[in-house]
């Protein structure tokens, strides 16, 4: 017996008749024959002079050798093919795939696609609206936009690209209804789920401490998205603490209004993220840098704000 590795086609044949224990489910997988799948078995046993598969009437059982091999051949093809991405996409200059959040993807970067698309023809731009953790080596993603606290990551480039902000928005005949901050004591609040459990807390209670006035319960209609506890503002239901990144289009063109002057702050952050080296290739480079000019606007959306850090008015 020799440590020499036995031929990857082999190794292949046996991995894909170990995951499905059928042969002729394997063969079909690899698109060969049920007798050239077990040519290749038959080959690797003879390699390592030990049977893998006992043939069973109709059905196959791995041996200790094959419960043995099993693991360790999964996890190796696993890996090459995250490497041959990795290596596929080192090369491809066309195509960019960026994840973000649902409610950021829905409401900052769908509206814009045609503007990059416009400016930079020849990059083809995929989205994946995700918030799951994101495994460059395994994922099908050249870049991750994410909402939090800063943090390092090894082995990652990451760059701030928004500084978030909080204020009441609402429709604007509402605001006719509640022009002065004392009046949302009596007005409907909408609630959302994705900044309540940020530590120091990002979320109405610790806007009406920031604004001095009388805390609320926090009654009425909660969303576990923050599109749509927007969309729900937009459509006159009632008042919501919104990030200014997910609003700034409404505010624009005018469905939402921020008719008081007083913002929360956080240190959270959306970042840009992508394996470390990568901002570097071409089109990386050209989304980070449309974005960074894209982002910039939000500045201008926060001019005659008063701000107040959440952590000064944390509990």
């Amino acid at each position: 017996m020799t440590d020499r590795l036995p031929p990857l086609t082999a190794l292949r044949a046996f991995d894909a008749a170990a995951r499905h224990m059928s042969f002729s489910k394997a063969a079909a997988e690899l698109n060969v024959t049920p007798a050239a799948l077990s040519f290749q078995i038959k080959s690797l046993e003879e390699h390592l002079e030990a049977p893998l598969f006992r043939r069973l009437n109709r059905a196959v059982e791995l041996t200790d050798a094959g419960r043995a091999l099993a693991p360790g051949a999964a996890d190796g093809f696993t890996a090459l093919s995250a490497a041959w991405r990795a290596a596929r996409r080192t090369v491809d200059q066309s195509t960019l795939t960026v994840t973000a959040g649902p409610a950021f993807t829905a409401k900052w970067l769908a509206p814009r696609l045609f503007d990059f698309a416009q400016d930079h023809p020849g990059i083809e731009l995929r989205f994946s609206a995700t918030l799951r953790l994101m495994d460059f080596t395994r994922d099908d993603v050249d870049v991750a936009i994410r909402f939090g606290f800063p943090r390092e990551e090894e082995g990652l480039f990451s760059r701030p690209i928004i500084s978030e902000w909080m204020t009441p928005m609402m429709s604007p005949a509402l605001a006719e209804q509640f022009p002065e901050p004392s009046d949302l004591a009596r007005a409907p609040l909408l609630h959302q789920d994705d900044t309540r459990n940020f530590t120091p807390a990002f979320d109405w209670p610790a806007w009406f401490r920031a604004a001095k006035l009388p805390p609320r319960f926090a009654s009425g209609a909660r969303f576990s998205q923050a599109d749509h506890a927007l969309d729900a503002a937009v459509a006159g239901g009632g008042v919501v603490l919104a990030r200014a990144s997910l609003a700034e289009r409404d505010i624009r063109e005018g469905r939402l209004v921020m008719p008081y002057k007083l913002a929360l702050t956080t240190q959270a952050h959306y970042r840009f993220v992508c394996p470390e080296g990568a901002e570097n290739r071409p089109q990386v480079s050209a989304f980070l840098e449309w974005l960074s000019a894209e982002t910039a606007t939000l500045k201008q959306l926060g001019e005659g704000m008063s701000f107040v850090d959440a952590a000064e008015v944390a509990e």
